[in-house]
């Protein structure tokens, strides 16, 4: 029968509890861990990711995590080690995993500290679509997925603390993982540093709003919006205009003039059955054997 030690280090509090189990050996391993993916370059959209081998685990993942995204009734996430976590450069973006039972698409959410490259710390719901739970571990194999369909518009939610001195920022729904954040300043664009807990900041702040913002992801695909309001603590759904941009570059100057792009059709459409405007219910999603197949290959 196995047993749960809970782990008595005190946490940041951006961090959530998690435990796992290890049944089949009869022993436990406690910790807390976050969720992550590794981000891909400009030109992941071209290739299919290569799978890597490794193992999976659960925890009582909740979605939210060190990648400071909401929780949600029915995640499907999970959370990696510091190198694959890559100080939040994997967050919001997707993997497929495959297991003894099936394959699962999951949302990176969160960060494993004492996981090693290849240890995935998956969400009970999600661990139980593909393995036994009572297993504790499987063997397991995973890749990146690519421009996933999102499972409804691009969000922004200001934090709290934020003002006309000091503005801070987290996107949701992006489908990749972001290379870049910018606001729009007099006539060309400010970028914005990145959190390891996921947040983009203006240090300096940007003024009492609304706002302009252009997200990059790391496919190189650009999503202006617009109307972003001072309003902390309320994930908001402003207008969005999805752009293609030639070459996205993976640190952008301080201040960029905009450029015009073609506005192009969604890379991936929408799931069906989700209003357009409804809030996510849940945080990835199980992989259909469409889904499934990986993009061709270049050249």
């Amino acid at each position: 029968m196995p047993f749960v030690l809970d782990n008595p280090e005190p946490s940041p509090w951006w961090m959530r509890r998690r435990t796992w189990v290890v049944a089949a050996a009869g022993a436990v391993v406690a910790g807390t861990a976050t969720v992550a993916l590794v981000a891909q370059s400009s030109g992941a959209a071209c290739a299919a990711a290569a799978a890597s081998a490794g193992q999976a685990t659960y925890y009582a993942a909740d979605g939210g995590g060190n990648c400071s995204f909401d929780p949600v009734s029915n995640p499907l996430v999970v959370a990696l080690g510091n190198a694959e976590y890559a100080a939040g450069a994997a967050c919001g973006g997707y993997l497929d995993v495959k297991g003894p039972k099936g394959t699962v698409r999951v949302k990176v959410t969160d960060r494993c500290p004492e996981c090693a490259a290849g240890h995935l710390d998956l969400s009970r719901q999600a661990f139980a679509k593909i393995g036994d739970p009572v297993a504790g571990i499987i063997k397991v194999t995973y890749s990146k997925v690519t421009s996933p369909p999102a499972p409804g518009p691009m969000t922004v939610r200001v934090k709290e603390g934020s003002s006309r001195y000091w503005l801070a920022l987290r996107l949701d729904n992006t489908g990749n993982p972001l290379s870049a954040v910018e606001l729009q300043s007099g006539g060309g664009w400010k970028a914005l540093s990145h959190t390891d807990y996921n947040y983009w900041i203006a240090q300096n702040g940007a003024g009492t709003g609304p706002f302009t913002i252009r997200a990059t992801d790391t496919a190189g695909r650009r999503t202006t919006l617009t109307g972003v309001t001072l309003t902390v603590g309320t994930v908001q759904r402003p207008g969005a205009t999805a752009t293609t941009a030639a070459s996205a570059p993976k640190t952008p100057a301080a201040s960029r003039p905009g450029t015009a792009a073609a506005e192009s059709a969604p890379v991936s459409p929408p799931p069906t059955g989700e209003p357009a405007g409804a809030a996510a219910t849940e945080a990835g999603t199980e992989v259909t054997a469409a889904a499934a197949q990986p993009p061709a290959r270049c050249g």
